[in-house]
């Protein structure tokens, strides 16, 4: 899984102030990365505010900075270092914590920070016994009591999994910041994709318990928020212990898909999505769940990472190109025109320009919603980082345009399947106001006959 590097800001955005008085500290949480690290970052938000800290809001003084941190590619890597520099330059006289995948990286990245700069917490459960430490706020705020692992009781039921509960962060009560939340139910890989360096640092696969699922998903809407995105690491392997296929439980082989059954019930969940599976992920049982519930969108994000089977096989990835082609067929003939989005990396090494051809044509043929366009980045600590026949840094920039143009064409051949047609969109922004729709694809709705009472989180009618 290749997730997007776009730094999420979690407290300026919370949308609310509160009078506080000086003596209480504020804090701000900047994070990088892929929906888990997202989720991951509002978890650690309510850690925060539950044991008396504030949310920062414009024009505050900031006491503490934390990044979550991301580095499942070089690139991502580079990005979460100058965060933390740029933030430490904005906030000098703030203490400042990095956690996420950098924090856990076995990495000699980090060698150019003073411990006096910044405390790396890579275990995100113990940020209270840092914040602790950093302010002596364990006698004022109760964080004594915070400072153990916080994990949910295990009910024994027929909703119980076999594979150990590992989030120790409580579940959500509120997502501050955006529309739709994003649910964490899944954690670790052990894949090993040969450029994926996720399984040194997330090494144990495991699951969130299913009524502990529910009950998060009912507070989530309860709080406002009418689209839920399901999120993991390796999502597909949800109710298993291992990412690897081979090694698999058959009998919990549609676990997810019986998750999202029961989720699809929750009183007042509009829309339900699923942030990324692989293509074996896409069961008949599966799909069969998301023909069954309106609520759950016609949309699956797979990556397809490269059309070359020669390349796959050097990614290593549990797939052939084949096998592809097979579950998007089987996805078009019960979905209607669903949306299939995918990550692409350009570039890998010993690519060459067949190989390249060979992905463009594969990318043509399914005719992707959207293409996330990933030029190699070598991380440190993988198989890829040490492969030959490199390829040069012109031509991957070339290729990436010439995807971005097949990208730029697809989109406006999926969008013009709908035109004149009425979609449901989930109103994101006001100024200008416009929204996703079912299928994902953005909607304008400055011309809605409602647009100048449009609010955010509300879910319209429009005409494409």
């Amino acid at each position: 899984m290749i997730p997007s590097s776009a730094r999420k800001n979690t407290c300026s955005q919370a949308g609310y102030i509160r009078k506080i008085p000086r003596s209480m500290k504020f804090f701000t949480i900047q994070t990088l990365g892929c929906k888990v690290n997202q989720y991951e970052s509002q978890q650690i938000r309510q850690l925060l505010q539950d044991i008396g800290l504030a949310c920062a809001t414009p024009g505050q003084p900031i006491d503490l900075v934390i990044v979550n941190s991301c580095c499942v590619t070089g690139t991502a890597s580079a990005k979460s270092r100058q965060s933390l520099r740029r933030l430490h330059s904005l906030y000098p006289n703030a203490k400042l914590i990095l956690t996420g995948c950098l924090a856990a990286a076995d990495s000699d990245e980090l060698k150019t920070l003073s411990a006096s700069d910044v405390r790396l917490v890579p275990d995100k459960d113990k940020i209270a016994l840092a914040v602790q430490d950093l302010f002596n706020l364990a006698s004022e705020s109760g964080l004594q009591g915070l400072s153990k692992p916080l994990s949910p009781d295990k009910i024994k039921d027929k909703n119980s999994l076999p594979a150990a509960e590992h989030d120790h962060l409580e579940p959500l009560k509120s997502y501050t910041g955006q529309c739709r939340a994003f649910l964490k139910i899944q954690d670790g890989c052990d894949a090993f994709c040969s450029y994926c360096i996720i399984p040194k640092i997330r090494t144990q696969v495991c699951n969130k318990d299913v009524k502990t699922v529910l009950t998060e998903a009912q507070n989530l809407v309860l709080a406002g928020h009418k689209e839920i995105v399901l999120s993991g690491i390796f999502l597909g392997a949800y109710g298993q212990n291992t990412a690897r296929r081979k090694h698999w439980d058959p009998e919990k082989r549609d676990c997810l898909a019986d998750l999202l059954d029961q989720l699809a019930a929750v009183p007042g969940l509009a829309r339900i999505r699923l942030s990324s599976l692989e293509p074996a992920d896409v069961t008949d049982r599966l799909l069969e769940v998301f023909a069954k519930n309106p609520n759950i969108m016609p949309h699956l994000h797979l990556p397809l990472q490269s059309g070359s089977p020669a390349i796959l096989r050097k990614m290593c990835r549990q797939y052939s190109r084949d096998d592809f082609f097979s579950v998007i067929s089987k996805v078009n003939a019960v979905l209607d025109r669903p949306a299939i989005t995918t990550d692409i990396i350009v570039g890998f090494p010993g690519e060459t320009d067949d190989d390249f051809a060979e992905t463009v044509q594969t990318a043509a043929k399914v005719g992707f919603s959207k293409i996330h366009i990933f030029p190699f980045s070598p991380r440190k600590g993988t198989p890829a980082a040490k492969m030959p026949g490199r390829v040069n840094p012109a031509v991957i920039k070339a290729r990436t345009d010439e995807l971005h143009k097949l990208d730029t064409q697809l989109q406006e051949q999926f969008r013009l399947q709908f035109t004149g047609q009425s979609v449901s969109v989930l109103v994101e922004t006001l100024r200008p106001p416009r929204g996703r729709c079912e299928r994902y694809f953005m909607v304008d709705l400055s011309k809605h006959p409602n647009a100048p009472t449009l609010r955010r989180g509300d879910i319209v009618s429009a005409i494409v």
